[in-house]
């Protein structure tokens, strides 16, 4: 009875891992290794694994053996980046890890040095590192190919399935099979098969030859022969059943600039991926590799400038891609509009200056969701093409599509690939059994005739493998399967837009969101608290010093290294909270110098303004700045900790200068033990602590419905998977209202500040929140210390509002988000979890409660109910994530009109970025506003020293939706150039008002 195709495929599964045993005809250890230059011998431990460790040794091959045949196996226990230094002053450099562990020479003599950690490439600690393997090999080359080759046939068999090429495939491979002269010799044979599998299950293997003989002359010479019999086969098959699809492959190496290790590794990572691409670089002349992030190329610009330099090279023969135009491959969904034009404008910057070269596509394959704001910075970026897998990570809904137009906020539009390679992404391979499911699932064939496929080892890096660059070059023969060929991601894009010229592509409209990752907007709460006062900071010291150049100071000096620390650390596993505790060490660390620099910078901005205002008689000044678009009315926390609640205005982007004494605390100010309030709010505080009634005076409205600020905790915070990454849908089954305090008290009852204080316990954390509304303030302030030592659990405040209406708006970089509160579809029900910058708002016509927060995203709006996560508990990848003492503010805002009618965006402004006061002598009492902007309200985005040449460059952007006019109002001799875009340079707008909705618009002011 003849064999079934399953059948005759196990065994030619079982007939392949045969040929492996005999791919080396012999075998000659390396031995003489030093470990930090003390002996080790094979097989011994390392004598420790902290650090970064050493191995050396003085190699020679034997001499009979044929160069080209001639390889070097390495397994020294950990990753390693190794250099072989041979005699005539030549050296060569190669990443070791699990994936890369055989490499070409150049000659039979040279020595090995290594820097080593005892790691895998995922973080993991090889916790008993030892030398495992070092020596060489000389390869039987048609062995080896013929070995490959059956793979590759055997790979192709199992994903064809029912294809009717297989029973073909099949008979090639058994012909070929059965054309070798195979040995036998007992000795020989079961020494050289003693690893296989079955054979270590032997209770007792018998006694095995040192040394055993591999092929002979003979025998070597039908693996041949049997090799180009099979190729000419697979070439005859091609053209009855020819390549069905087309990919172009592009080599990759996804690092994650740090994520289950810290950034130090990631260094490291690095320099042993980039060496390990330039030798397959060197033996391959079809060979592409493409590496994103400018951050990297300036890490190697300081560390390593030789590699750089090597890398120039193959960048300028077109081997190399640099991609993606972008500092680092940052997450999206919670930097600011600013942050995210910087990551723009420095990438794209750097990349030119070192590799005389803009990018057009942005390369985001890994980031956890894209905000609706990203196509028109990419746009006005340079940049017409944006690629991602990680949309197939929805776990509910999928973009139906995956080649079509990403629409944005304001209309801007990017064309987007997405490939579905179900064999690790965008970490691929080159195998048939990846080419093949990679096309079934792409959807955009029907318009498009290419997928692109990333391959090579990443996420730690590694990247492609000499095993992947010979693999691609034999299935170019191969029947039935898509046809691949090394290229470029440009050359895939520009082909992609001249199909999109002459078809009508699907639009996707507004923001991606990721239906998974959800947690990644609350864990490791620090980092995310000091990226936003990071990025305020920066705005804020540009602002004020651009302000003071203005009025007659200097021109103010770039920020751009610290910019750049803040962008690095908005990478898309650090932002998002997702690292091991090291990384947030560092980040925290990093993020506070930031912003110590820009206070420090601040500080100066403010005294030379004050340098350039007119000297007066005010002994007692109070010196006032307001770096935003909104006129505010003075509030103000001194260096002495006195606050000041006045109803004196600021008028925008303006310097004042108050008589303190002139400064009294706006009217109405009350408070008790559990009632605050002014001639804005009235508001009671209930026995369960939380916000029992909320009045808007204006409008004689209540606030909120029930009370607001419930806080609850969920103690089943624990997803079936990703620790730090998820919230399941279910998390609020069970749940733990927050409802009888400890403590609640009135702690200030000031004319300008007034306080209730509420302790919460819950097992062993405590939550400390103060009430407070100061005289002039239409807002309830909470400000929050949370002190949590409880892991795999949630907190979240809760805020029923008295507010009926189908969509909730959230902002956004430079504008907003609008979703439903109701969950009637799959879409709406997945997105129990979204992010918000700085408010979430609820509004029907006329009224409205906003919440504002000045360091969380993660928030939800289902029905009446505004929640917002304040803390969570992950135990992996750190166990101790947002362990111990935390502080920030949020506040609840009854409201006039829609949000943008009844002041949320300036109140939320005024939470994150407080007027700059200082206290100052003899100046005169006054508004000085060197920059006016009329016309339709506009949101501030930043005002910075030019890039290149003089003067100062101005960024608005639209908030809300709206269009009409815009004007701008400068000093004498001052004048505002026409449009810009974000690289600071001459752009044609779009569009017949002066500001359409959510366009970012900029210019350079500069003296006439």
């Amino acid at each position: 009875m003849p064999l079934t195709i399953a059948q005759r495929l196990d065994r030619l599964k079982v007939r392949i891992t045969e040929l492996a045993h005999w791919r080396d005809r012999q075998s000659s250890p390396i031995d003489g290794w030093t470990f930090e230059g003390e002996p080790i011998g094979h097989q011994q431990d390392w004598p420790h694994r902290q650090g970064v460790v050493h191995f050396a040794v003085s190699a020679a091959a034997p001499e009979g053996w044929p160069l080209e045949d001639i390889r070097l196996q390495l397994d020294l226990g950990g990753e390693s980046l190794i250099t072989l230094s041979y005699p005539d002053g030549k050296s060569e450099t190669f990443g070791l890890d699990p994936y890369h562990q055989e490499f070409l020479v150049k000659g039979r003599r040279f020595s090995i040095a290594t820097e080593s950690v005892a790691r895998f490439p995922f973080g993991e600690p090889n916790r008993a590192p030892r030398l495992n393997k070092a020596r060489f090999i000389w390869l039987d080359g048609p062995a080896h190919r013929l070995h490959l080759l059956l793979k590759q046939v055997s790979e192709a068999i199992d994903v064809l399935g029912e294809h009717e090429v297989v029973p073909h495939l099949m008979d090639a491979a058994e012909q070929a099979l059965r054309s070798l002269d195979w040995p036998s010799d007992t000795a020989a044979y079961i020494s050289r098969t003693a690893d296989a599998v079955m054979q270590q299950k032997i209770w007792e293997l018998p006694e095995l030859a040192a040394n055993p003989a591999g092929l002979s002359d003979e025998q070597s010479a039908s693996a041949a022969s049997a090799f180009e019999v099979l190729t000419a086969r697979l070439k005859e098959l091609q053209k009855r059943f020819p390549p069905n699809g087309e990919l172009l492959l592009t080599g990759h190496a996804h690092i994650d600039l740090a994520w289950l290790w810290p950034y130090r590794e990631t260094r490291r990572k690095m320099r042993r991926t980039f060496n390990t691409a330039l030798s397959l670089m060197e033996r391959s002349d079809d060979f592409r590799f493409n590496q994103s992030t400018a951050h990297y190329y300036a890490q190697m610009e300081e560390e390593d400038p030789e590699l750089l330099e090597r890398i120039k090279e193959k960048v300028a023969e077109g081997k190399w891609e640099t991609v993606g135009g972008m500092w680092v491959e940052p997450d999206t969904n919670m930097p600011t509009g600013e942050s995210l034009v910087r990551q723009v404008l420095y990438g794209q910057r750097y990349f030119e200056k070192t590799f005389g070269t803009r990018h057009t596509v942005c390369w985001l394959p890994d980031c956890f969701g894209f905000s609706g704001a990203l196509p028109q910075i990419l746009r006005q970026g340079g940049i017409d093409s944006f690629f991602t897998i990680k949309v197939n990570w929805s776990e509910t809904n999928h973009i139906p599509s995956d080649l079509f137009w990403w629409k944005g906020l304001d209309g801007s539009q990017v064309l987007t690939h997405t490939f579905d390679n179900p064999m690790q992404g965008y970490n691929g391979f080159v195998q048939a059994d990846c080419y093949v499911p990679t096309w079934k699932n792409f959807r955009g064939k029907v318009q498009h005739d290419t997928s692109l496929l990333a391959v090579g080892y990443g996420d730690g890096g590694g990247g492609v493998t000499p095993e992947m660059v010979e693999r691609e070059v034999q299935l170019r023969d191969f029947p039935a399967i898509p046809q691949a060929r090394w290229g470029t991601v440009k050359s895939f894009y520009e082909k992609a837009h001249r199909t999109a010229r002459e078809k009508n592509l699907p639009v996707w409209d507004g923001e991606i969101y990721l239906e998974l990752h959800r947690a990644t907007l609350t864990s490791q709460s620090g980092v995310k608290r000091k990226h936003r006062q990071a990025e305020r900071a920066l705005i804020t010291a540009e602002t004020l010093a651009s302000l003071a150049h203005m009025l007659g100071a200097d021109k103010p000096k770039s920020l751009e290294a610290d910019w750049r620390v803040v962008l690095k650390n908005e990478f898309h596993d650090i932002l998002p909270g997702s690292s091991i505790r090291e990384v947030y060490q560092d980040a925290e660390q990093e993020l506070g110098g930031v912003i110590d620099n820009a206070k420090s910078e601040q500080a100066k901005a403010v005294q030379a303004l004050s340098a350039h205002l007119p000297k007066g008689g005010v002994g007692d000044a109070l010196v006032v700045v307001n770096p935003s678009l909104m006129p505010r009315p003075v509030s103000a926390t001194l260096a002495d900790g006195t606050v000041i609640s006045a109803g004196d205005i600021v008028a925008p982007l303006s310097v004042a200068v108050f008589d303190r004494q002139s400064l009294q605390p706006a009217g109405g100010l009350k408070a008790s033990s559990d009632r605050l309030e002014n001639d804005h709010l009235a508001v009671v505080i209930g026995k369960d602590g939380a916000v029992a009634s909320l009045v808007h005076k204006a409008s004689g409205r209540e606030a909120v419905d029930g009370s607001a600020n419930q806080l609850w905790v969920y103690p089943a915070d624990k997803p079936r998977n990703w620790d730090a990454w998820d919230i399941d849908a279910d998390y609020a089954e069970k749940a733990v209202r927050l409802e009888a305090p400890e403590s609640i008290s009135l702690v200030e009852s000031g004319p300008h500040r007034a306080a209730i204080r509420v302790i919460h316990r819950y097992r062993n954390s405590s939550v400390t929140q103060t009430y407070v509304l100061t005289a002039n303030s239409k807002r309830l302030d909470i400000e929050t210390t949370i002190d949590w030592h409880d892991r795999r659990t949630l907190l979240r405040t809760l805020n029923p509002v008295d507010v009926k209406a189908r969509k909730a708006t959230f902002e956004c970089a430079f504008g907003i988000v609008e979703r439903a509160t109701h969950t009637n579809t799959s879409w709406e029900q997945a997105m129990f979890e979204a992010v918000a910058h700085r408010f979430v708002d609820i509004s029907e016509p006329g009224f409205g409660v906003a919440l504002l927060n000045n360091a969380k995203y993660g928030h939800s709006a289902r029905g009446n109910v505004i929640g917002m996560s304040l803390v969570r508990g992950p135990i992996y990848p750190d166990p101790l994530a947002d362990e111990g003492e935390q502080s920030f503010t949020y506040a609840l805002l009854p409201h006039d009109g829609a949000w943008h009618e009844g002041g949320v965006l300036d109140e939320a402004l005024d939470l994150n970025q407080p007027l700059v006061a200082v206290e100052a002598k003899g100046l005169s009492a006054g508004t000085f506003a060197p920059l006016a902007v009329t016309g339709t309200p506009v949101a501030f985005s930043g005002l910075k020293p030019a890039e290149e040449g003089d003067g100062l460059i101005l960024r608005l952007y639209e908030p809300a939706g709206r269009r009409g006019r815009l004007s701008l109002a400068l000093p004498p001799g001052w004048k505002a150039s026409p449009p810009l875009n974000i690289l600071e340079e001459p752009m044609e707008r779009k569009g017949p008002a002066e500001i359409m909705p959510f366009e970012i618009r900029t210019w350079r002011l500069q003296k006439a």
